[in-house]
């Protein structure tokens, strides 16, 4: 896996942040919504959080460079995009029930981050 060494930084990332933001209350809650609404309300965010991190990834000197490795370009964005990336896992955890923002980005989020970031370099260079 790519971003094997870095999962533990990330992790330690998406705890600070999980703090930081505090539960959302919501005298509704989220149950009552369905899967389609709940998917509706955080793909926006998600969009936000990725379209934040590629950007900066393919923007630092050191991407595409051969000695680099593309989960330390990752993990170095993550300040930058900590405020949209802090507000995709509140909405996770606010639509699917605490804790579930933090398993979706160091889950499947960050599985597929690094072929959304090679995508997103591969169009960037193309002319």
């Amino acid at each position: 896996m790519i971003l094997a060494p870095v999962l533990a930084p990330l992790f330690g990332a998406s705890l600070a942040v999980t703090v930081a933001t505090g539960p959302i209350d919501d005298p509704m809650g989220a149950a009552h919504l369905s899967d389609q609404e709940k998917s509706a309300a955080t793909q926006p965010l998600v969009r936000s959080a990725t379209e934040c991190l590629v950007h900066a990834v393919v923007a630092d000197p050191r991407y595409g460079k051969a000695a680099t490795q593309l989960g330390d370009l990752i993990v170095a964005s993550m300040p930058a995009c900590v405020a949209p990336v802090r507000a995709m896992i509140a909405a996770y955890d606010e639509y699917y029930g605490e804790g579930s923002g933090e398993t979706f980005f160091m889950g499947p989020y960050l599985d597929l981050l690094p072929k959304l970031v090679m995508e997103a370099g591969k169009k960037a260079a193309a002319p």
